[in-house]
């Protein structure tokens, strides 16, 4: 059998097998198809029949949502209309209401029209009326408006002058009467258990020569031993014709007195040439800077005033060589301590600082040839200088009234530095500045209206003025003498106090015939 018969039957199976296949797959993909077919057509039909079922929902929603939307709209629309219907009347019931008010603004205004019509007519009748009154009123006084006017204006003047000068009168003797007894007693009181010693230094010393040949040798040859002298000491030496003495002038009262001690002790030495002179100045410059350490701690313990600067000390005992209106600077600044603490003890207040402060009131003056400014304004720096207390200082700085004191015992210092100035004898003027004074007090008086004449007296303390009884009325006595105090005070520089004395004198003269 032929190799090739196996091989051609295996083909031919395989050919029939694959055609089988084919067959029978073909037969099952037809099957497949056609009941994919079928269930596609049973979705489709079920879709289109979820679709119309959904479409139909829809559609009943749509129309109940439009529905509803419909009679929302209604019953909102029907709200919105009946408030603006309210709105409506409310408008027209306003607009009525303002006819009614513009109609009764209308008729005020016609009857204010009117009124003012009338009160127009009215006021022009009474100006018409007062201008009648006038004439009648000038006709019946025979003065004018203008003149009527100023008299009534003078009337009120005198009225208000008057009732000043009462009131000022009342308030016076009241014041007065409660203070003049007590101030008094506290100044009486002081002055009397006050007792101080007083001296009164110049501007020249006079030093008593041997004999009148001592003038020569003091001026040496040819002048050397006057002009060494007087360079040293910065002292004029006078040698006149006074006999058996030589005087010493300067203002400087320290350097007068070395200048005193010096001339001196050359004189008790007999040697008197420039070296001599030269040593006997620098000694007695030594034994015044002793004497003024000395002065000053004598005062602090006569005032028995303790813990003062030992500065303060110095320039205390310094004010022994100088003077005020011929009173010694030291002596009075002793006075015015005890006299302030006396008040103090009188009032009740710290004797001790009173007295601190009424020791140093003028500490001033012991420098102020040297330093620029017055003894008040020096004094105060010192007295900061050198740690004193505030009190200390306002009273320097307020003892002659040119601050304010802030304190009582500035106050009593004050009073006590016036007390002692104003002591009879205390002080000594020059008849040029005393003339002076009483003619510029009679002028000061004699400036003011109504007055006839005036006469300063007393040494000046008093003043007395003669008024025309006419012009010047009892009440205006006492406004008139206040003025011319006050115009004293602030023109005048004088010790103590001035009496102004204002007199007004009537006189009725008849004769019989």
């Amino acid at each position: 059998m032929p190799f090739y018969i196996p091989i051609i039957v295996a083909l031919v199976c395989i050919v029939v097998t694959a055609l089988v296949t084919t067959y029978v797959r073909k037969t099952t993909i037809e099957k497949k198809v056609g009941n994919a077919e079928e269930k596609a057509r049973e979705i489709i039909d079920d879709a289109l029949k979820v679709a119309e079922r959904s479409k139909r929902e829809a559609l009943l929603e749509a129309k109940e949502e439009s529905l509803k939307t419909k009679n929302e709209l209604e019953k909102e629309t029907k709200e919105r209309r009946a408030e603006l219907q309210r709105y409506e009347r409310r408008v027209l019931a306003k607009e009525e209401a303002l006819d009614k008010k513009s109609d009764a603004l209308e008729r005020r205004e016609a009857s204010y029209a009117a009124k003012e019509e009338k009160l127009a007519k009215q006021s022009a009748e009474l100006n018409k009326l007062q201008e009648k009154r006038v004439q009648e009123l000038e006709r019946i006084s025979g003065l004018t408006s203008e003149q009527a006017k100023d008299y009534l204006l003078k009337t009120v003047e005198d009225e208000v002058k008057h009732e000043t000068a009462v009131l000022v009168k009342e308030m016076e003797s009241r014041a007065k009467e409660e203070a003049d007894k007590k101030a008094k007693e506290y100044v009486v009181t002081a002055i009397q258990k006050c007792a101080a010693d007083h001296v009164a230094e110049t501007t020249i010393s006079v030093v008593q020569l041997p004999n009148d040949e001592m003038k020569g040798r003091i001026i040496g040859r040819e002048g050397r031993n006057i002009r060494t002298l007087e360079t040293m000491t910065g002292i004029d030496l006078i040698i006149d014709d006074t006999p058996e003495a030589v005087i010493l002038s300067g203002f400087d009262p320290i350097r007068r007195e070395v200048a005193r001690i010096a001339l001196e002790k050359l004189i008790v030495d007999g040697r008197i040439h420039p070296a001599r002179i030269e040593e006997m100045v620098e000694k007695a410059q030594k034994e015044v800077e002793t004497m003024i350490r000395e002065e000053g701690e004598a005062a602090v313990l006569e005032v028995g005033v303790h813990g003062i600067h030992p500065e303060l000390v110095k320039l205390l005992g310094r004010m022994k060589f100088r003077t005020s209106y011929g009173q010694n600077a030291l002596k009075h600044s002793i006075e015015v301590a005890h006299l302030a603490g006396l008040l103090a003890g009188e009032v009740g207040v710290d004797v001790r600082m009173a007295k601190r402060a009424g020791l140093l009131h003028d500490i001033g003056k012991s420098i102020d040839h040297e330093v620029e400014g017055s003894h008040i304004q020096i004094g105060a720096e010192l007295c900061r200088k050198y740690k004193e207390s505030p009190i200390v200082i306002n009273a320097v700085e307020s003892h002659h009234g040119d601050t304010e004191p802030t304190s009582l015992i500035a106050c009593l210092v004050q009073a006590a530095d016036t007390i002692s100035a104003a002591r009879p004898g205390a002080r000594r003027e020059t008849l040029e500045t005393y003339t002076n004074r009483l003619k510029q007090l009679e002028d000061i008086a004699n400036g003011f209206k109504g007055v006839d004449k005036s006469f300063a007296i007393q040494a000046g303390r008093e003043i007395r003025v003669m008024v025309v009884p006419d012009q010047v009325d009892d009440a205006a006595m006492v406004l008139l003498a206040r003025d011319i105090s006050k115009q004293i005070e602030a023109e005048l520089e004088y010790p103590g106090q001035i009496k102004v004395n204002v007199i007004r004198e009537s006189r009725v003269t008849d004769y019989a015939k």
